[in-house]
């Protein structure tokens, strides 16, 4: 039971599945806002562009209800609205793409300079060996006697 509880935790702090847990969950989160934004900010602004409390002006009937039947209508609002809420994810997440991988150039960037300073001291600094040091021990024992 011991072992298979540290499969377990190895393979859950793998930083793949909690990155995928995580995007996951700020989807979800980030769903819902979209869907607001949507219908309570940008629903609204149409329905005044077309002079109606809601996007139903958008809708276009096809055919009128009949006594036994419904009426045939495109849902041109729905429609919009779910073209809007697409456009805003896929501008937002762009835009997280964008600054993650300017993030990770600017982190490269950084790594390599550290590298090209690290390599540069080293070669203008050579650091003795250590039969060196220790002919420079033996010779100043030899010169204190």
């Amino acid at each position: 039971m011991k072992k298979f509880f540290e499969e377990f935790k190895t393979f859950i702090s793998r930083g793949n599945v909690m990155d995928m847990a995580i995007g996951v969950i700020v989807g979800g989160a980030f769903g819902a806002i979209t869907s607001s934004l949507v219908a309570d900010v940008v629903t609204p602004l149409l329905a005044a562009v077309f002079n109606s409390p809601n996007t139903d002006a958008l809708n276009i009937t096809l055919r009128a209800a009949t006594d036994g039947g419904e009426p045939i209508v495109l849902g041109l609002g729905t429609f919009i609205g779910a073209i809007i809420n697409f456009l805003v994810i896929a501008l937002v997440l762009f835009s997280v793409i964008k600054a993650m991988n300017k993030a990770k150039e600017m982190a490269e960037k950084l790594s390599r300079k550290k590298e090209e300073e690290a390599a540069a001291a080293e070669a203008e600094d050579p650091k003795p060996t250590t039969e060196e040091l220790l002919g420079e021990i033996l010779a100043e024992l030899r010169k204190n006697k």
